[in-house]
C-alpha cells in the first residue's frame, strides 16, 4: 500500500477524561487547557463527545461543553463528535447549537450520532417516552435540518437562534448505516474507528458510492477516528498506553471506573481473551515515538484515503498529553 503523501487536516476529539483521584472541574480545566493549545498547533477542530454514566468520561451535558472551549478559544473550530441525536428533540438541539453559532459565528460543527451514548438502562432514563428511539433517525436528522435552515421561517415551530444559520452537520457512525445517509444526504461522514473497527472500509466505500452532492458539500469528506498516544520514545509512549489498555478492559469487561495511572505493565491485569478483546477494538491505535506513528498514520492514510484525521488519546497525565497532541501536530505535517 502506498503511503500518503498529501497534506491531510488533524483535530482532536477529546472525550473529557476524568483520571482517578480528579474531579470534572479538573477535567474541563485540562480541556480548555488541550484546546488552546491545539489552536497554537494548528489542530482543525476540538470535537466532545456525548456520553452518560459513566465514571471516566465528564462530557456528558456536550453542548454547554463546547461552549466553555469555544468561549475561551479564538481560532480553532469547535463542536460535537458527537450529539446522541435520539436522546433530544431536533428543536432542542437546533436551539443550543444556534446559541453557539451565534455566540462564536463560523466557528462550531454540530456532530450527530444514532447510538444512545450509554447503557440500556440510561438510555431508557434519557429517553423517557422514547424508548424505542433510534429507527427515525433519518427524520430526526431530517428534521433538525428543517429548523435549521432559512426557508422554516414560514412554519409555526422555528428554531430561534439557530434558523438560517451555516452550521455544518456531520454524521457520524460506527456501522455502515450512518455512512450511507450521510451520502444520501449530501453531508461529510466521520467513522468511529477508535474503537470500532471492523466497518471502517466497507462504511467509507459506501458513503463514497452513495454519495450525492449537495447545496453543503460537492463531494466526499470523510474523516476518521483513531487512538495516538506519542511520547518522545516508543517505550515510553507504550508505557503511557497502559491507561488506555486500562480504559479498554473496563468497557469489555462492563465496568465504570475513572482513568487509570500507567503500570509498568498489563501482565496480570488482564487475560489472553480479554487482551485479544481489547487489541481487535482497539485495533486502529498508533502508539510510539514520532517516526514511528508518523510512519504508521502515512500507512493508514494511504489505505483509506480519508480526508481528515480525528485524534482521542487516552493518557492520564496532562502535561503527557499535551506532549502527545504537540508531537502529533509535528509529525502530521507529513
Amino acid at each position: 500500500m502506498p503511503e500518503h503523501s498529501s497534506r491531510v487536516p488533524v483535530s482532536i476529539l477529546d472525550l473529557a477524561a476524568i483520571t482517578e483521584g480528579s474531579t470534572p472541574a479538573d477535567t474541563f480545566r485540562n480541556s480548555l487547557d488541550l484546546a488552546r493549545h491545539a489552536e497554537q498547533w494548528g489542530y482543525t477542530r476540538y470535537w466532545l463527545a456525548e456520553h452518560h454514566n459513566m465514571a471516566s468520561i465528564a462530557s456528558s451535558a456536550t453542548a454547554v461543553l463546547i461552549g466553555h472551549i469555544a468561549g475561551g478559544t479564538s481560532r480553532i473550530r469547535v463542536g460535537s463528535g458527537g450529539i446522541m441525536l435520539p436522546n433530544h428533540a431536533p428543536l432542542v438541539v437546533a436551539e443550543q447549537f444556534g446559541t453557539l453559532a451565534s455566540l462564536y459565528p463560523g466557528r462550531i460543527d454540530l456532530g450527530l450520532g444514532r447510538a444512545p451514548g450509554t447503557d440500556q438502562v440510561t438510555a431508557q432514563a434519557l429517553r423517557r417516552d422514547r424508548l424505542g428511539a433510534g429507527t427515525d433517525f433519518p427524520q430526526q436528522v431530517q428534521e433538525l435540518e428543517q429548523y435549521l435552515s432559512a426557508d422554516n421561517r414560514v412554519n409555526r415551530v422555528r428554531a430561534v437562534p439557530g434558523e438560517g444559520l451555516d452550521i455544518p452537520i456531520w454524521l457520524l457512525g460506527s456501522s455502515t448505516y450512518s455512512a450511507q445517509l450521510a451520502g444520501m444526504l449530501g453531508r461529510p461522514f466521520a467513522f468511529a474507528s477508535h474503537f470500532a473497527p471492523t466497518h471502517l472500509q466497507a462504511a467509507l466505500q459506501l458513503y463514497r458510492s452513495s454519495f450525492q452532492p449537495s447545496e453543503h458539500l460537492e463531494k466526499p469528506y470523510a474523516a476518521a477516528c483513531v487512538n495516538v498516544i506519542l511520547a518522545d520514545t516508543d517505550e515510553q509512549a507504550q508505557q503511557l498506553a497502559t491507561s488506555f489498555h486500562q480504559f479498554a478492559l473496563n468497557i469489555i469487561r462492563g465496568t465504570s471506573r475513572p482513568l487509570q495511572a500507567p503500570v509498568p505493565s498489563m501482565d496480570g491485569l488482564w487475560n489472553e481473551l480479554e487482551e485479544e478483546a481489547v487489541s481487535h477494538m482497539m485495533a486502529y491505535s498508533f502508539i510510539g515515538s514520532p517516526a514511528t506513528v508518523q510512519k504508521q498514520l502515512q500507512y493508514f492514510l494511504g489505505a483509506t484515503q480519508v480526508d481528515e484525521l480525528l485524534a482521542v488519546a487516552h493518557i492520564y497525565d496532562h502535561s503527557a498529553r499535551l506532549r502527545s497532541y504537540e508531537l502529533l501536530a509535528e509529525v502530521s505535517k507529513w
